[in-house]
């Protein structure tokens, strides 16, 4: 059987710029082939047992050749695989999509071509560059500009010299003076504005604004390398005026979130920063239902159910369901919940929650339920995780009353490799790591092996709360941020607030 191949275009580097479409293949791929020139958070998207396969080029050095590139795809696809090649860019802009393509269909395999967001418009509009404008420009050429100095070029300089509207050239810092040069020489004005934009649309994203005859040195100066699009014309002079990315409050910054999700966090995201997904915990069933299904059998005995998070109260209702139970089964009984998360999930399923502690832990959970005396006699099913605190149900057992702690569901540490995100952490391109919980950084420190104290030396530390920055201190590390409450919405706020000062 023979597989199917997509070749996706992955956008410039804000992995927001990925098609639906792009998504929604990368999900059910076998097979990713990728490339060096996009943002690899992507690849936190899909399957966990989906094989990895670089194929970049970077400075000059290429992993593969592009026939061995072609190669592989069909052989991936000849296994059966879906295989999707993810590429920077659009796979037909300079992306050698169309050889790929070909080869593909001389041997009858089956593909599909999703386009991404060429970086030759994406990045120039995130530097605030309009490519055409009525006012200045009309139309606009993309050049490669590896061909500068090639003896095969095709470039037509006249050509370009002489037209009135934008020039855009990709892979052309390295042949800058070259470009410049000959542009100069064919009668282009020397005065021409020009703006070069390094790493668009990511954290990192770096623009240089001058003239042709002045850019040359200027790059020099800053040392500024590939990626980088250069874009050549009277647009150029838009840019102070149109520029918002860069203005953006949290630009520039990047920040580590340990979980699978951005939900909460988006806000740091619409604010400029570029948050980076590595989740750290799995959760998981438990090994067997024994305990909650004799505490479902028995619900109506108990006069409390404490729910301490929004897993909890999913992996509950999940089994509860499961065996056929029925809602109305819980009439009588309170329901307490551990933050408005866990709170929120409870009320999907269209119950009052009768009961949140002020304080998001187990010493708010004491002081919620007031004296000791209350406490007595009491019975409370409290639906719980492996190695949970057990401050709140000793203080109930020592007050006379009965709890139960059914294993409802496990946290496990993802099989997951480090490799990612060691090379982003020693290259300084993370400003603030986020844990929201103990075991959370305690899964990070065990991922990240013995390299973890080096690589989190210049890292600004956020943690959800004092029980876990106490985890995160007996480490060696410093916590920097600390929100009031123990919430994802607290902690962005105490995060911002942090960055903006």
């Amino acid at each position: 059987m023979k597989g199917k191949v997509y070749l996706i275009g992955a956008g410039p580097g804000d992995v927001g710029l990925l098609t639906v479409k792009g998504f929604n293949c990368l999900k059910k791929a076998d097979v990713v082939i990728y490339d060096f020139h996009l943002n690899t958070h992507l690849l936190n998207y899909i399957k966990k047992d989906t094989e990895l396969i670089y194929a970049g080029k970077r400075g000059g050095y290429h992993e593969m050749s592009q026939q061995q590139i072609n190669k592989l795809i069909i052989e991936k696809a000849k296994e059966g695989k879906i295989v999707c090649r993810l590429k920077g860019g659009d796979p037909f802009v300079f992306g050698r999509g169309g050889e790929e393509a070909e080869a593909l269909a001389e041997e009858g395999i089956e593909f599909e071509i999703i386009p991404g967001v060429s970086s030759a418009i994406s990045v120039p509009a995130y530097a605030g560059i309009p490519l055409t404008h009525r006012n200045y420009s009309s139309s606009f050429v993309v050049v490669p500009g590896s061909e500068a100095t090639s003896k095969k070029c095709k470039i037509n300089w006249k050509a370009l010299s002489n037209m009135k509207g934008t020039i855009v050239f990709l892979m052309a810092v390295k042949k800058i003076q070259d470009v410049s040069k000959r542009l100069i020489q064919e009668g282009k004005d020397p005065t021409t504005p020009v703006a070069v934009i390094r790493w668009g649309s990511r954290a990192e994203q770096k623009t240089v604004v001058s003239t042709l005859k002045d850019i040359i040195d200027i790059i020099k100066d800053i040392n500024i390398k590939p990626p980088a699009v250069v874009v050549i014309g009277d647009v150029v002079r838009l840019r102070e005026k149109l520029k918002w990315y860069e203005k953006k409050p949290l630009f520039g910054q990047r920040i580590l979130v340990t979980r699978d999700t951005l939900e909460g966090f988006d806000k740091l995201e619409e604010l400029g920063a570029e948050v980076f997904l590595f989740p750290t915990i799995k959760i998981a069933p438990p090994d067997n239902w024994d305990e909650l299904d004799y505490c479902i059998s028995h619900i109506n005995s108990y006069d409390w159910i404490v729910f301490s998070s929004a897993n909890g109260v999913r992996f509950f209702f999940k089994r509860f369901f499961y065996l056929g139970r029925d809602i109305r089964e819980l009439v009588g009984i309170k329901l307490c919940a551990i933050g408005p998360k866990t709170s929120a999930e409870l009320r999907k399923f269209g119950l009052k929650v009768d009961l949140v502690p002020k304080v998001f832990r187990a010493e708010g959970l004491l002081e919620a339920f007031g004296s000791k005396e209350k406490l007595k006699g009491i019975k409370i099913l409290m639906p719980t995780t492996e190695n949970a605190r057990k401050i709140f149900p000793n203080m109930v057992k020592s007050c006379g009353g009965i709890i139960d702690l059914p294993l409802t569901y496990k946290t496990l540490k993802p099989e997951v490799s480090g490799k990612r995100i060691k090379h982003i952490l020693k290259e300084g391109k993370i400003t603030i790591a986020t844990f929201t919980s103990g075991k959370a950084f305690i899964n990070f420190y065990d991922i990240l092996s013995d390299k973890v104290v080096n690589l989190l030396k210049n890292v600004t530390i956020s943690a959800l709360g004092p029980v876990t920055a106490k985890i995160i201190e007996k480490k060696g590390f410093k916590v920097d941020i600390i929100p009031k409450e123990a919430t994802i919405e607290a902690m962005v706020d105490a995060i911002v607030n942090y960055l903006l000062k």
